[in-house]
């Protein structure tokens, strides 16, 4: 017997292109009952806005054995029998070992992940021709325990503040589940530890305006009620789900791109995969301008030379990256060794 599959037309630069999907009925997300199928066709409708966000970019991909409950795993390599309109290109892992990354630049490859039950894309803050080099500065405000995405919302305005006297204009999108990601176009001249740099020095800047809502503290038996600024995500290697990206989550959730005036009435459970389409009719992409005119951090990396002249030097990298210059003991306060 047969194994149950359809195709969908995909267009694209080169015209469309007939897409086969198997298991089309497969059940992603339980709650909903929303299949393989209505993922492929959420990718066909958000196409031109989710390859304009992530498209030409090494990708990262979260991909399920089942649905959105069950077992998950990260996908870096190319798989076998990539379509030929599909490339690659070799990026630089904190490691200093090269390997390919997918790079995606039409929608139809973006439904060619969904048939391998891709549900979360995890695209590299720089291009495919200058990995080395993020044109993106994003910031992850991530509500720890006792907060929500209310609490997230005025430190996301006193973001756009700093980062506007930094001289950088401030785009705004939904996790998809509690929290918001505030990116700001940069021209591709830094290298990761620059970026990383900046933003710590955004994010030293934003916890000094909101001490009792905003945290740069790593330990998480340091944060409290308040918003963690992670700056560890603007390390090489180190990304977030990408705009119109679904999430793994039981509403089937999206990455929102939003305008900051409709920041305080809108609410991550407003987009999802049913409805995220109807509203790229309706209003557009409120990114769609994004990279119009990219600023530098040039102003952020001397408040990040200032904050060091003042004492405060570099912080912990993530538990898997090497030791790195000028790094803090990787040790959890509570376990650290007390002074005799």
């Amino acid at each position: 017997m047969a194994s149950e599959q359809t195709t969908l037309s995909v267009d694209g630069p080169n015209g469309p292109r007939e897409m086969r999907i198997s298991s089309p009925s497969r059940v992603l997300w339980p709650e909903l009952g929303l299949t393989k199928l209505d993922l492929a066709r959420y990718f066909v409708d958000v196409g031109e806005a989710f390859i304009r966000a992530n498209g030409d970019r090494p990708v990262a991909l979260q991909r399920f054995s089942g649905d959105v409950d069950g077992e998950m795993f990260f996908s870096k390599n190319p798989p076998k029998g990539a379509p030929d309109f599909i490339r690659t290109v070799k990026v630089v892992f904190p490691s200093a070992r090269s390997h390919p990354m997918l790079v995606f630049d039409e929608p139809a490859a973006v439904v060619w992940a969904a048939q391998m039950n891709t549900v979360v894309f995890h695209p590299w803050p720089s291009h495919a021709v200058n990995s080395d080099n993020p044109d993106q500065l994003r910031i992850d405000l991530d509500p720890q325990p006792g907060t929500d995405y209310d609490d997230a919302i005025p430190a996301a305005l006193e973001l756009r503040k700093v980062l506007a006297e930094a001289g950088l204009d401030a785009f705004l999108k939904t996790s998809g589940n509690r929290g918001l990601h505030v990116y700001a176009p940069i021209e591709p001249t830094r290298e990761f530890l620059d970026v990383r740099h900046a933003v710590i020095a955004a994010a030293r800047e934003l916890e000094r305006r909101m001490p009792d809502r905003v945290t740069t503290n790593w330990w998480k038996e340091e944060r409290g009620e308040r918003i963690f600024v992670d700056f560890n995500q603007a390390n090489r290697d180190r990304t977030i789900a990408g705009a119109y990206s679904p999430r793994a989550l039981p509403h089937a959730s999206v990455s929102c791109p939003i305008t900051w005036d409709e920041l305080a009435d809108v609410r991550p459970k407003d987009f999802t995969i049913l409805t995220v389409p109807d509203r790229l009719k309706t209003i557009g992409d409120p990114w769609a301008d994004m990279h119009a005119k990219p600023g530098t951090i040039d102003t952020l990396l001397e408040w990040w030379e200032r904050d060091i002249g003042n004492g405060l030097g570099e912080l912990p990298f993530p538990p898997d990256y090497p030791k790195m210059p000028g790094e803090p003991p990787r040790v959890q306060p509570s376990r650290a060794k007390k002074p005799e």
